[in-house]
């Protein structure tokens, strides 16, 4: 009878149980199958587009102006004084930094989108990827109104880039991502959903319209990162505006940026469209003079000469409803619906004429410059022209720079107030006049505000002034 355990079987038998052994532990260790069954369409996003997702470094010096008696607590009043009759050698200067984020939309090109207050007062940007490159960025166009800055950097080979979505078919309680590269070569990214759309939010300077409430916080380093749907895509971008926002978030629609974006990257601004209507709010009294049944709408009380509210056969007296299917509140409900319309887009007015409903196209427009010297007179009572040499030696002027006052309509508020012909215009609102090209930008931009605060010089004495527009 043969042994049942000779040499060669316990080998065999040996070999065998080793070998169970072996599967057994390679069956118990997690695989990469097994670990993508883990992998949610949120892992996905964020592999995908976290490349495109960079942190922006701003660097910008501010002036600190100390007092000569310092330590005494006097009152600002007397920052005029010292900002008279004592040298610049009194003000220290600091830099500061700035941190956020952005993402890169156009990888060919180098453009970055983010947020314009990240970007503000600065000398020196810096932007890291994920993969720890550094570039220094160009501010392409910035614009303060609605947030948004274009940069853009400059590299050799092809950027990462993210995908652009819709936001027009965005629902409430849709799942979003938020990410953000705070402090470079880490991301940051929260979940939630969208909590509200079409929100307006008002700061300390300005009031924000058409924003995405989501429930996750943005804090100011993930300001200018991208906000994603479950896709992957870019549906806008996220902004810390707003500092008393507690466990919210707020983003700008992507569909609103794009506009923003072509403007800022074809002319360094935003341009507004031109549309020739001027508007006012319905008021209960006005509502029943005009034997209306409700105050909603805006009623038309002016129409500018050859414009594309005359071209489209808008009229005086109607009363404009709707813009692009979506309701016209108030007249700062439709300015706000103008401005995401670019210059050359066709809006689609549902408008109220006598008691019937009618449609009205209006083919948008830029402003034209060669009117701008006539608004100014309109809206302002000025005649001006470029600094020559004659005018100079006219009016005696000091000014380097700027546009002077040639001729004042004598019933016009700068008229009333004092200004007359020779003093120096140097500066309309936030934008720095040098030559007659940036007064005419300046008069198109703010045409429709009514008051504006100008810098006027005369002789070597500047002063700034509120004037009420006409």
């Amino acid at each position: 009878m043969p042994k049942l355990f000779n040499q060669s079987n316990c080998l065999f038998f040996v070999t065998l149980i080793a070998l169970m052994l072996i599967g057994v532990f390679v069956e118990s260790r997690p695989t990469p199958a097994m670990a993508y069954d883990r992998e949610t369409a949120v892992v996905k996003a964020v592999r995908s587009i976290g490349p495109a997702v960079v942190n922006v470094n701003s660097e910008y010096e501010i002036r600190q102006r100390t007092s000569p008696f310092g330590g005494f607590g006097l009152h600002p009043f007397f920052d005029s004084f010292f900002n008279d009759f004592f040298d610049s050698g009194l003000e220290r200067r600091a830099k500061r930094t700035s941190l956020g984020s952005g993402v890169i939309i156009d990888g060919q090109r180098g453009f970055i989108l983010t947020n314009a207050h990240v970007v503000a007062s600065t000398a020196k940007i810096s932007v890291v990827l994920q993969d720890e490159r550094e570039f220094e960025a160009q501010i392409v166009g910035a614009d303060p109104e609605s947030d948004l800055a274009v940069l853009r950097i400059a590299s050799d080979n092809s950027l990462p880039s993210v995908s652009m979505g819709d936001s027009s078919g965005i629902m409430i309680g849709e799942t979003v991502i938020a990410i953000g590269n705070p402090f470079g070569f880490s991301h940051t990214v929260t979940t939630g959903v969208i909590s509200a759309v079409n929100r307006s939010v008002r700061t300390e300077d300005r009031l924000f319209h058409d924003f995405i409430q989501i429930d996750a916080s943005i804090n100011p380093g993930n300001s200018g990162g991208p906000l994603l749907n479950i896709n992957g895509e870019l549906i806008g971008i996220n902004t810390a505006i707003y500092a008393k926002a507690q466990g919210i978030g707020f983003a700008i629609p992507i569909n609103k940026a794009k506009r923003i974006i072509n403007d800022l990257i074809r002319y360094g601004e935003v341009v507004p469209a031109w549309i020739g209507a001027v508007v006012q709010d319905l008021d209960e009294a006005l509502a029943a003079y005009l034997k209306l049944e409700s105050t909603r709408g805006v009623l038309v009380k002016a129409i500018e000469t050859k414009s594309p509210a005359q071209a489209a056969g808008l009229k005086e007296g109607d009363i404009i409803l709707q813009i692009g299917g979506r309701p016209v509140s108030s007249r700062q409900a439709y300015g706000s619906l103008v401005k995401n319309y670019a210059a050359g887009d066709t809006l689609l007015m549902k408008v109220r004429r006598n008691a019937r409903i009618i449609s009205v196209n209006v083919a948008t427009q830029v402003f034209p410059e060669a009117r701008a010297l006539d608004v100014a007179w309109q809206r302002l009572g000025v005649a001006v022209a470029e600094i020559d040499r004659a005018l100079r030696r006219q009016f005696r002027i000091e000014a380097r720079d700027g546009i002077v006052i040639t001729k004042l309509d004598p019933g016009s508020h700068l008229a009333q107030i004092g200004v007359a012909p020779g003093d120096v215009i140097r500066r309309i609102a936030d934008d720095t006049v040098t030559d007659l090209g940036s007064f005419k930008k300046a008069i198109i931009k703010y045409r429709k505000e009514s008051s504006l605060v100008l810098l006027i010089q005369r002789g070597v004495h500047g002063y700034y002034i509120t004037v009420e527009t006409r």
